[in-house]
C-alpha cells in the first residue's frame, strides 16, 4: 500500500460525514469514523465490509513510515502514538496498538485553527486562568474530552496579552502557535524529547515563564511540575480523571503514605485551578462540553491539606463559591438546560447528584410555566375519616 493509497482512504474517511473527530481502522469491521461521538462505517470503493489482520498491518506500518523508534516502541509496548499529516487536508494524532495479536489504529483529527476562549464559549474563570503568574493548573476528563483544545485557547490568550518565553512538551504537537507577544517554543515527544520527565526538567533550564506538560503520566513527571510551580513557573497540565476532586486523590495516589503529607502541603500551595471537562449530546445534533471547576481558596486549600471530610468536601465548596468562578458539573449541566442546549434526559445522565440536577430542572421548569411531575388529577379526599 502507497501513501497516495493511505492519503486517499483517510480522505474518503473526512468527507463521509459532517462532525469527524476519529478515524477507527479495526480488524473485522470497515472503516469507521467518529461523528457527534458514534462510529459510522464508511463505504469505499472496493468495499471494506471487514477489514483483515494484513489490511490494518499494512495501514499501520504505512503510518509508522519506517520509523525504527516507533517500531520499537510498539513491539516492545505495544502500542505507539505519532503524528500524521495530510497534505492541504488535515493532521492526526495517531495511536497503533496491538490486540489479540492484531493491529488496530485511531486517528484523531486535530483543529489546524488555533480556537479562542470566546469562539468555545470557556466559562469565565479561563480569562482567569490565562492571567496567573505562577502555580499549577490541571485540565482534566476522559481521552477526547477537548482537554487539549481549551489548553490551546488559554495559550493563545497568553500569545494575545503576554511578552512572555512558552515551552510545550507535547506528544504530539497538536496545535502550532504562532509567535505574536509571546514566544513559543513547541516540543514534541520522541523528536525532540523522550519523556516528559526528562523534558521537562530540561525546560527549568531554557528561561520560561510559562511550561505546557502533555500529560502528567508518572510520579517524577508530578514531581518536576511541582517543584517548577514552586520556583514562580506557571505549569498546565492535563490528568484522566472524571472530576476536580478525584484529580487530587489520583496525584497523592502517585506517592507513598509516608510522603502523604508533604505532597498535600505541596499541591496546597501550588495549586491554581482543577478543571475537568466531559463533552454530552447537544440538542439537535454534535456536543457541547459541561465543566466542573475547583479554584484556589482558603477552603479548598483546606480540603487539599486534610482530605475531604463532612461539610468541606470539594462539591460544597465548589457549590458556595460559584460567585468566584468555581462549579460543579451538575450546575453547568443545569445552565446547558435553561440555555437550550441539552434535554432533560440528558442532563440527568450525566450529572454527578441526580437529586441536586433534578431540582435544579424543576426550578427552571416552574419559571417557564411547565409541569414538574407527570402525576395528574391529583386531589385531596376531603371526605376521608368522615362519616
Amino acid at each position: 500500500m502507497r501513501k497516495q493509497e493511505i492519503d486517499f482512504i483517510l480522505t474518503r474517511m473526512l468527507d463521509s460525514h459532517s462532525g469527524v473527530s476519529d478515524l477507527n481502522v479495526t480488524v473485522g469491521k470497515p472503516f469507521q469514523v467518529e461523528s457527534s461521538g458514534q462510529l459510522i462505517g464508511v463505504e469505499m470503493d472496493p468495499p471494506f465490509t471487514e477489514l483483515t489482520p494484513f489490511q490494518t498491518e499494512v495501514f499501520a506500518l504505512n503510518l509508522i513510515n519506517g520509523d525504527r523508534r516507533l517500531t520499537e516502541t510498539l513491539l516492545k509496548e505495544g502500542s505507539c502514538d505519532s503524528a500524521y499529516s495530510l497534505p492541504g487536508k488535515a493532521r492526526f494524532r495517531v495511536n497503533i496498538f496491538a490486540q489479540r495479536g492484531k493491529y488496530s489504529i485511531v486517528l484523531r483529527q486535530l483543529a489546524t485553527k488555533i480556537p479562542t476562549i470566546e469562539d468555545l464559549k470557556l466559562p469565565g474563570c479561563f480569562n482567569q486562568i490565562s492571567k496567573e503568574k505562577n502555580g499549577i493548573v490541571f485540565v482534566t476528563g476522559s481521552t477526547g474530552s477537548g482537554k487539549t483544545t481549551s489548553l490551546a485557547a488559554v495559550l493563545n490568550e497568553v500569545n494575545e496579552t503576554q511578552a512572555v518565553h512558552v515551552v510545550t512538551l507535547e506528544d504530539p504537537v497538536e496545535f502550532s502557535h504562532p509567535h505574536k507577544k509571546a514566544t513559543f517554543n513547541q516540543r514534541e515527544m520522541g523528536t525532540d524529547f523522550d519523556a516528559f520527565s526528562s523534558g521537562l526538567r530540561a525546560a527549568l533550564r531554557q528561561a520560561p515563564k510559562v511550561i505546557l506538560v502533555g500529560e502528567m503520566r508518572d510520579r517524577e513527571t508530578v514531581e518536576i511540575g511541582l517543584s517548577a510551580a514552586e520556583t514562580g513557573h506557571l505549569v498546565f497540565s492535563t490528568l484522566h480523571t472524571v472530576d476536580a476532586g478525584q484529580s487530587i486523590d489520583r496525584i497523592v495516589g502517585m506517592f507513598s503514605i509516608e510522603e502523604e503529607k508533604q505532597i498535600r502541603i505541596r499541591l496546597a500551595g501550588t495549586v491554581r485551578w482543577i478543571v475537568c471537562q466531559r463533552l454530552v449530546p447537544k440538542k439537535g445534533g454534535g456536543r457541547v462540553a459541561a465543566f466542573d471547576i475547583l479554584g484556589n481558596n482558603m477552603r479548598s486549600r483546606e480540603s487539599i491539606l486534610g482530605g475531604e471530610s463532612e461539610g468541606k468536601s470539594f462539591y460544597e465548596i465548589q457549590n458556595a463559591s460559584r460567585p468566584f468562578g468555581m462549579m460543579t458539573f451538575d450546575d453547568s449541566l443545569i445552565d446547558l438546560y435553561q440555555q437550550g442546549l441539552i434535554t432533560e434526559e440528558t442532563a440527568m445522565a450525566y450529572c454527578s447528584r441526580k437529586g441536586v440536577t433534578g431540582r435544579g430542572i424543576d426550578t427552571i421548569k416552574s419559571k417557564r410555566g411547565e409541569a414538574t411531575t407527570d402525576i395528574e388529577t391529583l386531589e385531596i379526599d376531603a371526605g376521608w375519616g368522615k362519616k
